[in-house]
């Protein structure tokens, strides 16, 4: 009798350990997407949401070690331990609360601390529709000629894009790959060859802004893209994806 009443008290012990961490997996929840939310509505600045995500790590961590000791009670126990469904939910929540941010960070740490890249690094699109609305940007849209080499040795790949079409049919083309991009179109010139537009970020609405340039090239066109992020020294290597993207859907892979 004695015996038992103890291996209850330590089930119903283990089983709140893993609601506990049930409940912290919680909090990394609310903290990450809080950061994201709290940018995004203007009621954290940047640099607080950092904060918030990072604790949101933190506590992801907390809740991965202590929904896995109350998991591992139950198997080792080999039986069912009521908070068992709190276990899984803490670990997976917790994983997902440090593993983003840790990824982002890994990248983040693998790129160059640029925020501006292009396909033509010698003359680079420059911006003209866009500028107004960069005006209280922290980034600048004036091209530093002194990231050049780092994004040709990080982006190898990112040259100019070469289309047999004339260029009033390769700027159709451009144009419609833009908006095929989910884009929001702030200015299209076809006599000057130029294409603007603004992407906004999924998870923090970050605002890029976009500039494509068409000229002839040969008996064909050139299409330059560049992709410039409007805060943060470095960008995770998102303006490249982009431009990577621009580039498949213009030449229809």
């Amino acid at each position: 009798m004695h015996d038992g009443r103890e291996g209850r008290d330590a089930e119903r012990a283990w089983s709140r350990l893993a609601a506990g961490g049930f409940v912290v997996a919680l909090a990394a929840a609310v903290l990450t997407l809080g950061a994201a939310l709290g940018y995004r509505t203007g009621l954290l600045a940047l640099g607080a949401s950092f904060t918030a995500l990072r604790w949101g790590a933190y506590a992801g961590v907390a809740a991965l070690v202590v929904s896995l000791a109350g998991a591992a009670w139950t198997v080792f126990r080999r039986r069912q331990v009521r908070g068992l469904e709190c276990a899984v939910l803490g670990i997976v929540i917790g994983a997902v609360c440090y593993g983003l941010p840790a990824r982002q960070q890994a990248i983040a740490r693998s790129l160059p601390p640029i925020h501006d890249i292009t396909t033509d690094t010698d003359d680079p699109p420059a911006f003209v529709a866009v500028l107004p609305l960069r005006a209280d940007a922290p980034n600048s849209a004036e091209y530093d000629p002194g990231v050049a080499q780092q994004q040709r040795d990080a982006y190898p790949d990112l040259t100019p894009i070469l289309l047999d079409d004339p260029p009033a049919r390769a700027f159709e083309r451009a144009l419609e790959a833009a908006r095929g991009m989910g884009w929001e179109l702030v200015g299209d010139d076809a006599a000057a060859g130029r294409i603007e537009a603004t992407d906004t970020t999924f998870w923090y609405g970050f605002k890029d802004d976009v500039v494509v340039r068409v000229r002839p090239a040969g008996g064909g066109s050139r299409v330059d893209v560049r992709s410039v992020s409007r805060v943060g020294r470095g960008d995770v290597g998102a303006n490249a994806r982009r431009i990577r993207a621009y580039r498949s859907r213009l030449a229809g892979d």
